[in-house]
This record gives C-alpha cells, sequence and structure tokens, in this order.
C-alpha cells in the first residue's frame, strides 16, 4: 500500500473491513481495527486519534510507556502485543487495558498479582504458535487448554481469546487456514470454559486481514497500512 496520510490510510483500512466484512455477511462493527504503533512517534497516534482511532498496539514497553505520557489527554485503549519478560509485568498491569501475547502462566500469575486494586480485570488473549515456528512465540494448539484453565482462575484476568501470527503465506485460501484452525481452538475453549467471556480471535494484519476476517477475527493489528513501512 503506498502510504498517504494517517487519516487517508485510516480511511482505506476501515473500507476494506467493510468490504471483507460484507463478503461473508458479517457486521463491521463487530471487527476492532487495532492501530499497530511500535516505533511511531506520539504526534502519529495523535494524528489516528483525532480522526476516531481509540486503540492503539504497542510492542517495546517503555516506548509505550512514554506514548501514553505524551498523550495522557487521549481517551485511548492500549493493548500490549509484544512478548513480555517476566521483570516487566507490573508495568504492563498497572498501564494496558489488554494484553495480547500471553503464553505463560508464571507472567499471567504476575499481572494478576500485579493489578491494580480497583481497575477492571486486565483483558488477556493466549498467543498460539499456530504454525509450530520455532521464531515464533505461543503456547502450543495441544497444551492451550491446560493453560487457559489455569489463566480462568486468576482473579484480576479476562480470558477473553486467543491471538495468534501465522507463517507468511501467499493465496488466501492458505491465509485462511491457520485462521479457521485457531477460531477452532476457541470454540473447544467455549465448550471447556462455558463461564469465561471468550468473544476474541485477535488474528490479522496488513497481508492477511481479508483472510483473518473470512475466519472470525474480532481484533484485526494494523500497522504498515496505516503508518506506511517502519522506519
Amino acid at each position: 500500500m503506498r502510504k498517504g496520510s494517517i487519516p487517508e490510510n485510516l480511511n482505506s483500512v476501515a473500507e476494506r473491513i467493510v468490504t471483507a466484512c460484507r463478503s461473508c455477511d458479517r457486521q463491521s462493527d463487530a471487527v476492532t481495527l487495532l492501530a499497530v504503533s511500535k516505533t511511531r512517534p506520539a504526534q502519529d497516534l495523535r494524528a489516528a486519534y483525532d480522526v476516531g482511532q481509540r486503540h492503539f498496539g504497542e510492542n517495546y514497553l517503555q516506548e509505550a510507556l512514554d506514548k501514553q505520557e505524551a498523550l495522557s489527554d487521549c481517551d485511548i485503549t492500549w493493548h500490549f502485543i509484544g512478548p513480555l519478560q517476566s521483570n516487566k509485568t507490573r508495568d504492563v498491569a498497572e498501564h494496558f487495558h489488554w494484553m495480547h501475547s500471553l503464553e505463560r502462566l508464571k507472567i499471567a500469575r504476575r499481572l494478576s498479582e500485579q493489578r491494580p486494586e480497583g481497575m477492571a480485570p486486565l483483558n488477556v488473549c493466549l498467543q498460539v504458535n499456530i504454525d509450530g515456528e520455532d521464531s515464533k512465540s505461543g503456547v502450543s494448539p495441544e497444551a492451550l487448554p491446560a493453560l487457559a484453565a489455569k489463566v480462568a482462575t486468576l482473579p484480576n484476568l479476562r480470558l477473553r481469546g486467543l491471538m495468534a501470527i501465522p507463517a507468511p503465506r501467499g493465496a488466501a485460501e492458505d491465509q485462511r487456514t491457520p485462521f479457521k484452525q485457531l477460531a477452532g481452538l476457541l470454540e473447544a475453549l467455549k465448550d471447556q470454559l462455558p463461564d469465561q467471556p471468550l468473544d476474541t480471535l485477535s488474528m490479522g494484519m496488513s497481508g492477511d486481514m481479508e483472510a483473518a476476517i473470512f475466519s472470525g477475527s474480532t481484533i484485526v493489528r494494523i500497522g504498515t497500512d496505516i503508518f506506511g513501512a517502519r522506519k
């Protein structure tokens, strides 16, 4: 995608979401656009915010905290979507609304313990290594049910669903395969944990958003097609 202005790009992505939803008979408001703003300066986030974008995803903790301070006057829903070391959990527990990349029980326990009193539970998605790639983070599909059952018991977390970053694929039908697998894993978890609000599939990025929406995505994580190529 050739980079226009941030408002123009946001409008283009929003139109793609609407078109993708229509193609599979879904309501466009069933899909949340998460603007992946890692490495982008705070003024770029503000430009997106000024035209209505409210959900922003960050991978790098200190960078995100600096932006949160710079944008403290904005009503932003902050999503942490990167890997997290156990000695950094307090900042995520204290400053974010969502955590998409949860893959270990130790991290989950620390997030729950460190969530400040009076704050709503932290919304979490379990990251699944859907293709079994050594280079990717995430719990294996086989280990997912046990981890989900334990995370569901933690009082200051709200288990919302699953996240994945599949290996790149070319054709749309091939792109859909891992997304359909993730959707199937979520349906199995709903049967396993009927008391949990399991309503979220965080999947789909700039290159495979349409395939993800076709397969049931509820949050698409878009960076390049909003902010341009990372410098």
